[in-house]
């Protein structure tokens, strides 16, 4: 057991990061349902859920810059620091590629949503809200299965999403002709992609966390 766990005996309870990472959690999951009500709303109201997606964005950075800075002021921690900076690094990615989604398909002014790009989005709305459960676990490390399970989940929907990206670029290449078009619409899954990775990065850091308090 390392000085830090046992200090978690010994100390009240953490006041400082666990509201830090249930505040990035709720921000999170308001994230990626603010960008999935976008690509299931008709585009001339798209443009103002999209713009929320970027402020929310801003917000959950901001999250993140205020956990590190607490990281270098605090010396007691409620679990390893190494992990706390991986989390919420973690968490910061997932906001960072779903805010560029969002931000390529105002740039590129996408109008029509296309179904593949309507699952990967869902699959991110899935996978944050699993990340969600899994932040608000944290402060009660007895529930290890329960974190486990959310864990396995966001997993299975990361392989999900990549088998619709595979499926959904080459039906891009088979049928569209327009190269600017391709480029447009692989842009945007691309980032849609790489959250629901960046949600299994969170995944890892829970596992890493799983393991050290088993």
């Amino acid at each position: 057991m390392s000085l830090n766990n046992i200090f978690q005996f010994l100390v009240p309870k953490d006041k400082t990061f666990y509201p830090l990472f249930e505040q990035a959690a709720v921000k999170l999951k308001k994230l990626s349902e603010t960008l999935n009500e976008a690509v299931n709303t008709p585009a001339k109201e798209r443009e103002k859920l999209l713009k929320d997606v970027e402020v929310i964005k801003v917000e959950i950075e901001a999250i993140a810059q205020k956990t590190r800075i607490e990281l270098g002021k605090n010396f007691i921690t409620p679990f390893d620091r190494e992990d706390i900076h991986s989390l919420i690094t973690a968490v910061d990615d997932v906001a960072d590629h779903l805010s560029d989604a969002a931000s390529r398909m105002r740039l590129y002014q996408i109008d029509k949503v296309t179904k593949p790009l309507r699952k990967l989005t869902e699959a991110n709305l899935e996978a944050c809200s699993e990340v969600y459960k899994g932040l608000l676990h944290l402060k009660d490390l007895k529930k290890l299965e329960e974190l486990a399970t959310v864990c396995k989940n966001i997993s299975r929907l990361e392989r999900k999403a990549d088998k619709v990206f595979d499926k959904a670029v080459a039906d891009i290449f088979e049928n569209e002709n327009n190269a600017i078009e391709i480029i447009k619409y692989k842009e945007v899954m691309v980032a849609l992609e790489t959250a629901t990775d960046s949600c299994r990065d969170v995944a890892n850091v829970l596992e890493t966390v799983i393991v050290k308090y088993s």
